[in-house]
């Protein structure tokens, strides 16, 4: 009978946990500027359906070579954007930004347009579904590799959008990358968003984070940037710091134990969702 008990209670906990998760939507996001449709996965905290409250919203942004749903599918513990979501009351949005955009709007090419698309058109479609704090005290963005570019940058170009922003494992030289021994490769790749100039290392480095200190100077961002001690992305990161430090530009940088893996990004989002909650709550 004991045993049954245990049993019992088991089942209930376990059944209420499931019952009081966060929910993911999967929502189509019209893009105009590039004439096609991209998803994105929305998770809505537990309390979401519970009322009529306006929720804080923050964009993680994927990595290159991925897309929409690699953070919901690609760490080792598969609910912990579900869980942050609960634990801080925060809409998290996961857009599309395809494999090698880089969160950049191409001069040459119509169809990859995705500053555009992210700081425009998603936030827009965000904002028009869900009850949102629509406005810049409200809103946050940071994202993985590719995506802490996209976080930085787009942030440093709209300060008007985020009232902080963050980057893990950044890839925040985009110079860089052709100097490494998949040059061609990275070429190749990064044609729709330079065209025929795609192996211009003079194009990547004006379009890289690294370039615009006096823009992230003038924001006043909060910012929020780590990286993994063993991630071969280590050095542009320390950079960055450098360049911040020198500039007198406040920030937080921390470097842990990892290498560029989702078990590092895993351990890294919830200091970042920490890091969002306490300016989100100085600014009601």
């Amino acid at each position: 009978m004991k045993t049954l008990k245990i049993l019992l209670f088991v089942f209930l906990i376990t059944h209420a946990n499931f019952s009081h998760a966060a929910k993911v939507d999967t929502l189509a996001i019209p893009s105009v500027a590039m004439g096609k449709t991209y998803n994105a996965a929305v998770v809505l905290p537990n309390s979401y359906a519970k009322g009529k409250t306006k929720y804080p919203v923050m964009y993680l942004l994927h990595g290159a070579y991925g897309h929409f749903r690699d953070w919901l599918k690609s760490t080792p513990n598969k609910s912990v954007v579900k869980d942050l979501a609960d634990q801080y009351n925060m809409i998290i949005v996961m857009p599309e930004g395809e494999t090698f955009s880089f969160y950049l709007d191409s001069k040459s090419n119509k169809e990859s347009q995705f500053e555009t698309y992210i700081t425009k058109e998603v936030v827009q479609k965000i904002d028009q579904t869900y009850r949102t704090i629509a406005e810049k005290k409200g809103r946050v963005i940071t994202g993985l590799s590719m995506g802490g570019h996209g976080a930085l940058s787009l942030s440093a170009k709209h300060p008007e959008l985020y009232l902080a922003a963050g980057s893990m494992s950044g890839a925040l030289d985009m110079g860089s990358m052709l100097n490494r021994d998949n040059a061609d490769q990275v070429k190749k790749l990064m044609q729709p968003v330079f065209g025929d100039e795609s192996g211009n290392k003079e194009l990547y480095e004006a379009n890289a984070v690294l370039g615009m200190i006096d823009k992230i100077k003038a924001n006043k961002m909060p910012l929020i940037i780590d990286i993994g001690v063993d991630d071969f992305l280590i050095e542009s990161n320390r950079e960055l710091h450098r360049r911040l430090v020198y500039e007198k530009i406040p920030h937080d940088y921390t470097e842990r134990p990892g290498a560029h893996t989702w078990e590092y990004w895993e351990n890294s989002v919830p200091y970042h969702v920490y890091f969002f909650s306490k300016i989100l709550k100085a600014n009601p």
